[in-house]
């Protein structure tokens, strides 16, 4: 079959390309030896129970043997990949979809409105200034130039109240790690300031533009910046003008070394709000300043942390805050200050009936706008201040959309998009609830060519799970379709549909692009995040799996035809479902993934993640994780699915250490005549601020496999 798919794949790719249809070739031969890795007599106890990890040298990414093997490994995965015929035309395809313009949702701040916009192929997004949506927009800031590889992008940006000056961020080749420069927007030009060590964090200003509050941690140990825990975040006021050295630390709990802050400032000036997270729980503490008195102390506001609170706005002492607190699927209330006791709370807007969650409330025009989620989908509803729902806002079709906007002005932007729509911008008039199109980009594609229908399965218990399938209109149910199953399932992040031109490729290849919205994420709200983490962690993989059996049950596949992918705990997610069922999938495509859960807490910021997985610190934790870990789960002599792992030097989420001990013992445990590889993106890090040219290298990459290997 696997010249069958070849054939299915090129055809469609060659003629949308305008080029003459080629003859067919054999895909290369699986590498005959991979590069051998030392194993080393390493042997931990754990409650009893002896593991070995004979590859924990890997885990010096500074080492010089660890750089050989990556060295090593690149020249294998890269000379594999080489060989695929059509790779080079799959990549022009992927050149063409990707070169069209984007936008970013824009943003009023005093008398520019700002807004990101790429041409194309520009590997980082251009950020624009403008004093009417009209007229022609000028540069503000351009992060093209400021490295020739586009490995420098901005995070993210924040605006004084008068729009005078714009907080941005920098991070450099992927790191999590930011400095924050400071950015005239009259002028474009730069202030002096620069503030280092800033990670997980946005710039929160002062009411009169004088300075910004922001988190940051101590300065690493030398060599340890992308693999030293992360602990100890600090609340910091920069003010204009001053070095870093100079600036005021605001809030700080050495006794709470675990404890996240962040900070915040409300729209009127009033308050500063010290938002506290402990890992990545949803549940948070919220800390209040009267910023009008000197030396006001940070006191405790909402202080139960017993739910997750988010303050969206507030008339004076009364704020109004979005809580899951007595409504799983959450609700808005009103708080006064001083009286956080439930009882005195009034709800504005109540939770939404069935399975609806009240996703996000943005303030504008005085109403508050509101996102929802319905199995998967966003609606946009407005309501009054009182909570009354006012308008319904209609959409193009199934979708999500993310919100923009303030309260004094009168209008907001939100962004739309779908399997097969391009993001595309709306501005809304919040009084009236009219969206009228700002940008809508065209890309190379007919999409009336393409379909996406939700369909419901059960899981191994009975759950019924959402799944999106995506593909081209006409397609035949016989079991031959190439399909790639997508998941993530976890932190109570939900998939909801968007548009990705390396998807496109996929499906215009004559591919089946499918999602499956799993436990452990947001979709349904608490319950359903508590249905996929700690001790429930399996139900995860269980329903990834049901989606698998469910695809090929209703003959959209085959196994023979069907590929897995996920990123960063969807990695983890596709390392336990192929190392549990290896029969199921021929391919698996597992990136930057959490796949040695024995040792997780102790990189970066990943003792974090205790409060979705658990930690092997515990003998609870240690039996929960022992039995689906990735690395600990291979077993040598079993024929795994073709597997391309990638992964990145600089990631400093997931360090890259997971992913090679995860290849090395794969390679060793492995037999059959499929390929199993890694590919070590350099200058690169998570994934976010990936320039473009790597996308577009890394998405060529992955289909070329699939076709490669799907039989």
């Amino acid at each position: 079959m696997r010249t069958l798919l070849a054939l299915a794949m090129t055809a469609p790719l060659i003629a949308t390309a305008g080029a003459p249809a080629t003859a067919q070739t054999a895909a290369p031969a699986a590498p005959a030896s991979y590069p051998e890795t030392r194993k080393d007599p390493q042997v931990d106890d754990y409650f009893g129970t002896k593991v070995a990890d004979p590859y924990r040298w890997l885990e010096d990414d500074n080492a010089a043997d660890t750089k050989a093997w990556v060295e090593a490994q690149n020249a294998v995965t890269f000379g594999y990949l080489d060989k695929i015929p059509g790779r080079d035309t799959l990549k022009q395809r992927l050149t063409t979809l990707w070169n069209y313009e984007r936008y970013g949702l824009p943003r009023k701040r005093g008398a520019h409105y700002v807004f990101t916009r790429n041409d194309g192929l520009q590997n980082q997004a251009v950020y624009y200034r403008t004093r009417s949506l009209d007229a022609p927009p000028e540069v503000l800031l351009d992060p093209n130039t400021l490295s020739a590889d586009g490995t420098i992008a901005v995070g993210s940006t924040t605006f004084s109240d008068d729009g005078r000056y714009m907080a941005y961020s920098l991070s450099e080749s992927g790191s999590d790690w930011i400095r924050w420069k400071v950015r005239e927007v009259a002028t474009g030009n730069d202030l002096a300031d620069e503030v280092r060590w800033s990670k997980f964090s946005g710039a929160a200003w002062l009411k009169d533009g004088s300075g910004f509050y922001y988190s940051r941690y101590d300065a690493p140990k030398p060599g340890e910046a992308l693999t030293g825990v992360n602990k100890n975040q600090k609340v910091y006021f920069h003010k204009i003008g001053t070095p870093q050295d100079a600036d005021t630390l605001a809030y700080a709990r050495p006794d709470r070394p675990d404890w996240g802050l962040g900070a915040e400032v409300t729209d009127d000036g009033t308050y500063l709000l010290i938002y506290q997270s402990e890992g990545t729980d949803p549940k948070n503490r919220v800390f209040v300043k009267d910023l009008t008195k000197a030396g006001s102390p940070v006191q405790p506001f909402l202080d139960a942390f017993d739910a997750s609170y988010t303050v969206v706005g507030n008339d004076g002492a009364t704020f109004y805050v979005l809580t899951n607190q007595g409504a799983p699927r959450k609700r808005l209330v009103a708080i006064t200050l001083g009286q956080a006791t439930p009882s005195a709370w009034k709800t504005l807007i109540a939770e939404g009936p069935k399975q609806d969650v009240l996703d996000d409330v943005t303030m504008i025009g005085n109403q508050f706008v509101t996102t929802w989620q319905i199995d998967a989908q966003n609606r946009i509803r407005i309501h009054g201040l009182d909570g009354a729902l006012r308008h319904e806002v209609a959409l193009p079709t199934i979708g999500a959309v993310s919100v923009s906007g303030r309260r004094e002005q009168p209008e907001g932007f939100y962004a739309f998009a779908s399997f097969a729509y391009p993001t595309a911008i709306f501005r809304l008039d919040a009084a009236t609830g009219r969206s009228t199109l700002f940008r809508q980009p065209k890309v190379a594609f007919d999409p009336t060519q393409y379909e996406t229908t939700q369909v419901f399965y059960p899981s191994k218990d009975g759950t019924r799970i959402p799944m999106f399938i995506t593909h081209k209109k006409g397609l035949t149910k016989n079991g031959t379709n190439p399909t790639y199953l997508y998941g993530y399932g976890g932190f109570d992040i939900s998939l909801t549909p968007s548009f990705s031109p390396a998807n496109l490729a996929w499906m215009e290849l004559g591919g089946i692009y499918a999602v499956a919205n799993l436990r452990g994420g947001g979709e349904y709200g608490k319950a359903w995040h508590d249905a996929g983490r700690l001790t429930n962690k399996q139900n995860v993989f269980d329903d990834f799996i049901a989606a698998a059996e469910y695809l090929i049950a209703q003959k959209f596949t085959s196994s023979p035809k069907l590929a897995i992918g996920g990123g960063s705990n969807g990695g983890l997610l596709v390392g336990a479902a192929m190392t549990q069922r290896p029969d199921l999938f021929a391919a698996a495509l597992p990136a930057v993934g959490v796949m040695d859960m024995l040792r997780f807490h102790r990189f970066t910021i990943g003792w974090a993640w205790k409060s979705d997985y658990g930690s092997s610190e515990t003998k609870e934790g240690f039996d929960v994780l022992y039995k689906y870990s990735p690395l600990h789960n291979l077993k040598p002599g079993t024929a795994y699915p073709a597997t391309m792992v990638t992964t990145a030097d600089h990631d400093d989420r997931v360090v890259p250490a997971h992913s090679f001990k995860f290849a090395a013992a794969l390679q060793a445990a492995h037999t059959g005549p499929q390929p199993v590889l890694i590919r070590i993106e350099t200058k690169a890090g998570h994934g976010a601020g990936k320039p473009t040219s790597k996308q577009i290298e890394e998405a060529a990459d992955r289909w070329a496999f699939l076709r490669a290997n799907l039989r």
